[in-house]
């Protein structure tokens, strides 16, 4: 708990928070402080609006008072307003935050009058006194009610009150006769603190003594101390108590406040289900802070675990420098000294580095941790409209902490590896250009799966270098197996960090891998992706046997220059007279797979060509007049005919159909290869395509009779 401590001292005295108050801010601070700091403002200066006490503010509008803001950036502290009696005449007092706390101003000699004030009452607050908060140094205008206005904080007040009675010194014995020892357990019923001994011998365990509460020193003495639950009053209607909860203000009120106030038209809840409510998203807010706190915690054993490391390469580094610099004998002397220096300065950077993190994290954890266990302490009091009064402030404190924790902030900042070498084999002419040269290959590259996809038959890979690593690489080898469990082999060699690989087969599972390399060699392989192309669009059981559904659209790049694509290259025209051919976008080598083109415009008989081709066909003549396309001329179609291409490769053939009656027998028949969808025509057709269709239902896998037709 010891971290807890700094949450419990007042920002200006320094010292354990006595009698704290609440400001608007949220923050706290001793009453006796508050008054220390009061100032008194100008009347002139003073607009109505901007009076407000503890409960009257609930947005903390300082607009106005930041025009009255007593805050002086000059001497980091707080000044007044020079001329007015409030004017501190005595030199500043400084807290140990270094806030600046001005004396007590001595009040003018009141009128005579023939009541005598009551001795030991506190002098009264000037007009228009204004206090500034120590913390956030918003100001604020006191209304009549003066500090009075200020709700307290019994809950801060019990946990100050629990933690001072935890470092007491240990209690004795209340019936030891000389010398009296250590006390063991309290009596609650008898209000008595007892040694062992004198327990046994004054408080035996039977009769009516067995059914007394023994209970640990520590915890009777809190007993003792602890008084009944305070109702809390309101600070508005002094004679009533704070039974209802105002959603909009976000403070608790009284009945009459609701009756009479400014709270009567606002939304209102029961004071203790907002007290569990609010208690509830405290600790809720706690777990993420604590997930915070253990993640900081492992990462400074990280860190001390780099120190370490870091000077054991740096001691290994520097004994194989100096080996190195005097095997070179006098000519490398005048260089030794040189380098010696370069690798010192690059050990105590990382030492500097790391051992800056280590204090920055160190002093966040021990600030989180202290807010953690203050806010464990305020759930466990029992006051619901004291701990409604600060909940707001503590979950926004505990959110705004667990932030601060956020990414990069648990990331070393530097690599406990010295990625420097020195080579020995220059000649001695050459000792003055002497220098460190990188002799490590690079390490093995990290694939981004966010960034890895497939799509139908095509793959793309994307990697990147280790974040800490300084190691130069000149290029990339990408590799895949065959998509059958075969061997590897390279399919990119480059500078790139981003690959696509078309050509796939469908429906197959390829493993990819890649590594990097420099001029000192070639470095370690990355992980192995696994990727599946082109999901089916069948159940699992049906796969071998019906085929895969593929998604294509047709290839701008690969088709005839008078080809005209649109509709996304779903929609295909020509602006010339003579067949053009284009070709779809995605080839095929094994399954099979079905797609449709239906005949937009047919004008003149234009004689189009339905089929597949290979990459190298010829695309200024019809489909099919060369050794390289497999088509179907026109066969009767018209406007809106719908012409269907089935390409199964397991038995490799290919069937035609039009408005879903197929032509004929099989069209063609021992098809082995890489095939594109191609389509040729001319400017007085258009056709549009349609893909990642079903197999037809009249289609099942079998054997071809001898006629030709599909069994």
């Amino acid at each position: 708990m010891d971290e807890m401590e700094e949450e419990l001292k007042c920002p200006v005295c320094g010292s354990f928070f006595r009698e704290p108050i609440i400001l608007p801010c949220s923050h706290n601070i001793c009453l006796a402080c508050a008054r220390n700091i009061l100032v008194q403002t100008p009347d002139a200066e003073s607009p109505q609006s901007s009076r407000a006490s503890g409960s009257g503010v609930s947005d903390y509008d300082y607009l106005d008072l930041d025009k009255m803001s007593l805050y002086s950036e000059a001497d980091s502290g707080y000044g007044s307003y020079g001329g007015f009696v409030s004017a501190p005449t005595t030199p500043c007092q400084k807290s140990p935050n270094g806030v600046r706390v001005f004396p007590p101003s001595v009040p003018q000699p009141p009128p005579q009058q023939h009541l005598l004030p009551q001795p030991g009452s506190l002098p009264p607050i000037p007009r228009n006194s204004c206090i500034t908060c120590p913390q956030c140094h918003r100001s604020l205008i006191l209304d009549d009610r003066g500090l009075r206005g200020f709700p307290k904080n019994r809950v801060l007040e019990g946990v100050v009150d629990r933690y001072q009675q935890s470092k007491a010194a240990a209690l004795k014995c209340q019936l030891c006769e000389k010398s009296p020892k250590e006390a063991t357990v309290m009596c609650e019923q008898c209000d008595v603190f007892y040694c062992d001994p004198c327990r046994l011998r004054c408080h035996p365990p039977r009769g009516p003594l067995a059914k007394h509460r023994l209970v640990p020193p520590a915890q009777g003495r809190i007993s003792r101390r602890a008084s009944p639950r305070k109702i809390s009053t309101c600070t508005e209607h002094e004679l009533e108590n704070l039974s209802m909860y105002c959603v909009q203000c976000k403070m608790p009120v009284c009945y009459q406040c609701l009756e009479e106030g400014k709270h009567g038209t606002h939304e209102v809840k029961a004071l203790g289900a907002m007290w569990k409510l609010h208690k509830g998203q405290l600790s809720q807010a706690l777990n993420g802070l604590s997930d915070r706190a253990t993640e900081a915690k492992e990462f400074l054993v990280q860190l001390r675990n780099m120190v370490q490391h870091i000077q054991e390469n740096g001691v290994e580094f520097e004994a194989c420098l100096v080996a190195q610099c005097d095997a070179l004998i006098d000519a490398l002397n005048r260089r030794k000294a040189q380098l010696l220096a370069r690798v010192n300065k690059e050990h105590e950077h990382k030492l500097k580095v790391v051992r800056d993190q280590i204090s920055h994290c160190t002093v966040k954890l021990r600030q989180t941790t202290g807010l953690m266990e203050y806010c464990l302490e305020v759930i466990k009091e029992n006051d619901p409209s004291g701990f409604l009064q600060i909940s707001d402030a503590l979950i926004r404190r505990v959110l705004m902490t667990e932030g601060q924790w956020g990414k990069g902030t648990l990331t070393p900042r530097m690599t406990s590896d010295f990625d420097l070498t020195l080579d020995s084999g220059p000649l001695l002419q050459t000792i003055h250009q002497l220098d460190f040269v990188q002799m490590k290959v690079p390490a093995a590259p990290i694939l981004q799966l966010e960034e890895c996809c497939t799509q139908n038959n095509s793959a793309t890979l994307s990697w990147k270098q280790p974040p800490l690593s300084t190691i130069a690489v000149d290029g990339y080898i990408l590799e895949l197996d065959d998509g059958n469990m075969g061997p590897f082999r390279e399919v990119y060699v480059g500078t790139e960090t981003i690959c696509t690989v078309d050509g796939l087969h469908f429906n197959s599972t390829y493993k990819s891998r890649v590594k990097a390399f420099n001029a000192s060699g070639v470095g370690q392989y990355s992980k192995t992706l696994i990727m599946q192309t082109s999901e089916t669009g069948l159940p699992p059981c049906d796969i071998q046997s019906i085929g895969t559904v593929a998604w294509f659209t047709f290839d701008p790049a690969s088709a005839h220059p008078d080809i005209i694509l649109s509709n996304d290259n779903l929609t295909v025209s020509c602006n010339s007279y003579d067949d053009r051919v284009v070709m779809g976008n995605s080839a095929f080598s094994r399954g099979i797979h079905y797609w449709e083109m239906t005949i937009d415009r047919y004008d003149n008989h234009p004689d189009p060509a339905f089929g597949i081709a290979r990459a190298d066909v010829l695309k200024d003549v019809m489909l099919g007049k060369d050794d390289k396309a497999w088509a179907m001329t026109d066969g009767g179609i018209g406007k809106g005919a719908t012409i269907g291409v089935l390409l199964d490769f397991s038995r490799g053939i290919l069937i035609f159909l039009i408005n879903d009656e197929q032509q004929g027998p099989v069209a063609f028949e021992s098809l082995e290869g890489v095939y594109y969808p191609a389509l040729s025509l001319n400017r007085n057709v258009q056709v549009t395509l349609h893909t990642g269709l079903p197999i037809p239902d009249f289609y099942t896998p079998g054997e071809v009779d001898p006629n030709g037709s599909v069994c």
